[in-house]
């Protein structure tokens, strides 16, 4: 693949189903500047513009963004781009979604490839669910990547391996002009600065950040309002427990028809967050008691959205545009903030290591 022009790309990046901006957020942290973002989402493209006001934020269905029309409009000729990453919707994918092969949201994955074609960066990063790398549209831009000239490695990881309090596992693709793919490492980790931390603080110590939520200034520090009988389960769940450790008069009928027919059923629903342990994943309802492990560790309420906003890493000064449910879904659609800044650090080494390479050719060339 031939580029427009010759000279090393800067740490820019272009951020495809962009979402709240956890990833742009990450990269920024890590010293990225992100030139655009693509998010179809009205309420997450607000959130966007409110957070990071120097991105050019194109709110659109991205099949209908054209990604020459952008690149022109950003002033960049092919190769000149540090960095394409991209989480297009997982919901077809994930095993707490639908895992419909002909869920159409599956096919975005290809776009993926329209851009990388258009802009040609240095490196290109995405981010998933595992199920993602055993879809036939992701391996064929796999090998769409590699027949124009990208080294690619896959990884799974789990985010509270990097420092996320949050037990959350990922597939992380990132795919390299001018590299290799046994030039990359194994493990990511392996060429994070020394001065990483890479162990996860506790659930609780992150939670407590957001402070009291009784007379809160944050208008994101709420939690979900529940009916008197749900207050009246939750203050009978034990610290680390579930909905197994209710009396029998509290417990839920759909759990009990479970048990009756010999069925274990989820344990999660109800369940504390554990105290001295990562958070469970937080997903788009990880506000809702009903939906997981989401009540507060120690508090008889469900966390709030700005604790579940830290759980995932972002700023505590981070806003959120929308309704309640439209926040929630926001926070737990989102890119890890500290994931996208460990993956946006181990992209700028592998940059650096390519740029090496470039320099070190040349002046064997000269001599």
């Amino acid at each position: 693949m031939e580029t427009d022009s010759p000279r090393s790309p800067a740490l820019t990046v272009v951020d495809l189903f962009a979402g709240a901006g956890g990833s742009a957020q990450g990269l920024s942290q890590a010293g990225f500047r992100v030139l655009a973002a693509v998010e179809n989402d009205s309420d997450a493209a607000a959130t966007l513009r409110a957070n990071h006001p120097e991105t050019k934020v194109v709110e659109r269905d991205i099949r209908f963004v054209s990604p020459r029309t952008l690149r022109e409009g950003l002033g960049l000729a092919r190769g000149d781009l540090g960095l394409l990453t991209a989480c297009p919707p997982c919901q077809g994918f994930s095993t707490l979604g639908t895992l419909d092969p002909l869920d159409e949201r599956n096919d975005l994955v290809g776009q993926v490839w329209s851009y990388a074609r258009e802009f040609q960066p240095a490196a290109i990063l995405l981010e998933n669910v595992p199920g993602l790398a055993r879809d036939p549209r992701c391996q064929r831009l796999f090998r769409q990547l590699r027949a124009v000239g990208y080294g690619l490695r896959t990884w799974v990881v789990d985010a509270a391996g990097l420092g996320v309090p949050q037990r959350r596992r990922r597939l992380i693709v990132l795919a390299a002009r001018g590299i290799r793919r046994c030039d990359l490492p194994v493990d990511p980790r392996e060429i994070l600065p020394l001065d990483f931390l890479l162990e996860a603080p506790p659930a609780e110590e992150v939670i407590s950040l957001a402070g009291p939520l009784e007379r809160t200034a944050d208008p994101v520090h709420r939690a979900r309002r529940v009916s008197p009988k749900v207050m009246e389960r939750l203050s009978a769940i034990p610290v680390g427990g579930s909905h197994r450790d209710l009396p029998d008069d509290l417990r839920l009928g759909c759990h009990v028809r479970l048990e009756q027919q010999g069925k274990k059923g989820a344990t999660a629903p109800y369940g504390r967050i554990r105290i001295g342990e990562p958070a469970p994943t937080m997903t788009t309802r990880c506000t809702t008691v009903s939906c997981g492990r989401f009540v507060h560790p120690t508090e008889h309420r469900g966390i709030s959205l700005r604790e579940a906003a830290l759980l995932q890493t972002f700023p505590p000064d981070y806003s959120f545009a929308g309704t309640y449910g439209a926040v929630e879904r926001q926070i737990g659609n989102a890119v890890p903030v500290r994931l996208a800044e460990a993956l946006g650090l181990a992209v700028r080494e592998v940059l650096q290591r390519v740029s090496d390479t470039e320099a070190r050719l040349a002046r064997q060339r000269s001599d």
